[in-house]
């Protein structure tokens, strides 16, 4: 059979119409974006073209968008930046984080914490949300803490965070606030000035552009160290040579997203309804993902009681199915989910879970093909062990 792709939420093809923006791009568009003549000011109308389209997609001021490579980036530059400038300035530059977050977030945070910084790490509900009232607890109890960074949806689980509430918190405590916003932007419906961020983190391959780009929101007046160095570029914050048709493909995806966003997360959410209900018709299956509360629309985290995830994964590999055991970067080991652990789920299950995203090419017959494997697989598996 064809293979079908159900792992969105670790990367997403590049839309045809993407393809084409860059080609054209690529083919026509070869001046260095900071030079002075035409050449460099046609690659500079592009890229700044690109930096519209992707401050609209967030609800942003362009001059507030700064390019980077992807989410990783992102997430370091907003740490690192901030907990620098603010240690420098004599303020407060503790921070505060969850459990759940990505491990472009919990691992600078170690490494913040290497460098003297504090870092407080908050628990979450069951469902995967990290509760308000526990980050009033404790910058109501400490001083030192200046930096709160909690992700607007998670990559696991799909729970969406009450960002907006976490963030009018961390600023009546003189705090800033930076979300990571790779898995939201492009799915959900996201504006900075309503959730209240100072910081966004996004990327452009998750949401059907190509890889390797990405953006920083960083709210007018905050202040911020640069993180690579070198150049004038991207307001003399992040320094390198702009690839212009890779921006290009990013504002061309972030364009196509805003338009298509409210019909495509319909459909998706439909989708997720109809895989739950044919995975839930399958002895021993269980749900991590949240049911009822807000959620990504293309995200189900599942399991198979007493089955490791590593077994199913390879024998829906070998029928053509691409799914994951949850982060892509933590693909091939056979720890449990750290998100899972944190949300209180018992390890025999968190080694049994599964996580598939649905997509842009996804289809209710995609559904029903891996809902029949699945349950073929799971039979013949404890077929097998019993």
């Amino acid at each position: 059979m064809t293979p079908v792709y159900l792992d969105y939420a670790a990367t997403t093809p590049v839309d045809p119409r993407v393809l084409t923006a860059m080609q054209q791009a690529m083919e026509h568009v070869y001046g260095n974006a900071s030079s002075v003549y035409a050449a460099g000011r046609e690659a500079r109308e592009y890229r700044e073209a690109a930096r519209r389209d992707v401050a609209a997609l967030i609800g942003a001021k362009p001059a507030d968008v700064f390019f980077t490579s992807g989410g990783s980036e992102s997430d370091n530059w907003a740490l690192k930046g901030l907990a620098f400038a603010r240690r420098a300035a004599g303020l407060p530059c503790g921070i505060v984080t969850s459990a759940i977050e990505h491990p472009a977030v919990l691992q600078t945070c170690a490494w913040l914490k290497e460098q003297g910084f504090d870092v407080k790490v908050l628990p979450v509900e069951s469902s995967g949300r990290v509760a308000p009232e526990t980050l009033e607890a404790v910058l109501s109890s400490s001083s030192v803490y200046g930096i709160v960074s909690i992700m607007l949806a998670n990559n696991e689980v799909g729970t969406i965070e009450p960002v907006h509430a976490l963030a009018e918190i961390a600023h009546h405590h003189g705090a800033v606030f930076h979300s990571d916003g790779v898995q939201a932007v492009g799915h959900i419906p996201v504006d900075v000035e309503a959730l209240g961020v100072d910081a966004l983190s996004l990327a452009g391959h998750k949401f059907y552009g190509p890889k390797g780009t990405g953006a920083l929101y960083v709210r007018r007046g905050t202040a911020i160290d640069s993180l690579v160095h070198g150049g004038a570029q991207e307001r003399g914050l992040r320094a390198g040579t702009e690839a212009v048709p890779a921006l290009v493909g990013l504002g061309c995806a972030a364009r196509l997203a805003k338009q298509e966003l409210a019909a495509e997360a319909k459909r998706l959410a439909a989708l997720r309804t109809l895989l739950w209900q044919e995975i839930s018709a399958i002895p021993g299956s269980f749900c991590n993902s949240p049911l009822k509360p807000a959620f990504l629309p293309g995200t189900l985290n599942f399991g198979m009681e007493g089955i490791r995830h590593d077994a199913l994964l390879i024998r829906l590999d070998l029928a053509g199915f691409a799914i994951s055991a949850g982060s892509a970067c933590s693909a091939g080991s056979l720890a449990p989910s750290h998100v899972l652990l944190a949300m209180g789920t018992p390890k025999n299950r968190a080694v049994a879970s599964l996580r598939v995203t649905l997509g842009r090419w996804t289809t209710e017959d995609d559904i029903h093909a891996f809902a029949r494997e699945l349950a073929k697989a799971a039979a013949a598996i404890r077929r097998i062990e019993h």
